[in-house]
């Protein structure tokens, strides 16, 4: 099969793949509290994270109303300052929009711009609109198009965010390219008939082996490498 064969279009996640989600909170984290030590930067890390996928599977199972990002940030910010004593409104609002400033993976930025040289590239992400916008800017990450879930009123893996990358495209499902560094995240894509590439970073959800991808690789860089290859390609 040629590197690139079908492929018309890719559509990338934008969270923990072209991002590093983990480590930008534990910043904000240490900001807001100066005095924390690294394990209790990490519990407060994880309770936060946890508060989020539990208000994302409330909305999914009908339970909880659609909430965007950036509600469900504030929660989870202020929930963290309840369990570590944070009083200062300043800093819990600071740490409520930790997620719009993190910073992205060392070849996120030039993978993008190759990829770009071959394909249209969109953005698709768990964050809101105006998150997305502020994230974006802040990382450096320049799309042809970048599309919040908050559109479709859910969270991925819920097939409505995947159409709308679909529908912008404008192309059959077998012909776009989600790219991610979250299994679950391509498992959601597959359903729909997309196409799926892996890719390894620190955090993320990593391949089950039944798991079926039609790529996989080691870094975005190397991704784009297999991509936009003239080996074969057409």
């Amino acid at each position: 099969m040629p590197p690139n064969s079908g492929v018309e279009a890719v559509v990338l996640d934008v969270l923990g793949t072209m991002v590093d989600e983990p480590g930008g909170l534990r910043t904000a984290l240490r900001e807001a509290l100066p005095a924390a030590d690294e394990e209790t930067v990490e519990r407060l890390r994880t309770l936060w994270q946890e508060h989020v996928e539990s208000q994302q599977r409330r909305i999914a199972d009908g339970s909880r109303p659609y909430a965007d990002s950036e509600v469900i940030d504030r929660e989870a910010a202020e929930r963290v300052a309840g369990h570590a004593g944070l009083t200062d409104a300043g800093a819990v609002d600071r740490l409520a929009t930790a997620g719009q400033r993190l910073e992205p993976w060392t070849d996120s930025v030039a993978g993008l711009a190759r990829l770009a040289e071959r394909f249209p590239l969109l953005g698709l992400s768990n964050a809101s609109r105006a998150a997305l916008l502020r994230l974006n800017c802040h990382a450096g990450l320049r799309w042809h198009q970048a599309l919040s879930a908050q559109e479709a009123r859910a969270y991925k893996p819920a097939p409505q965010v995947y159409r709308l990358a679909l529908d912008v495209v404008g192309r059959p499902p077998a012909h776009v390219l989600m790219v991610a560094a979250h299994a679950w995240d391509l498992r959601g894509a597959q359903r729909l008939g997309m196409r799926t590439a892996y890719v390894r970073r620190p955090v993320g959800d990593p391949p089950l082996p039944s798991d079926d991808f039609d790529w996989r690789a080691g870094s975005l860089a190397e991704l784009a490498e297999v991509l936009t290859s003239d080996r074969g390609g057409g």
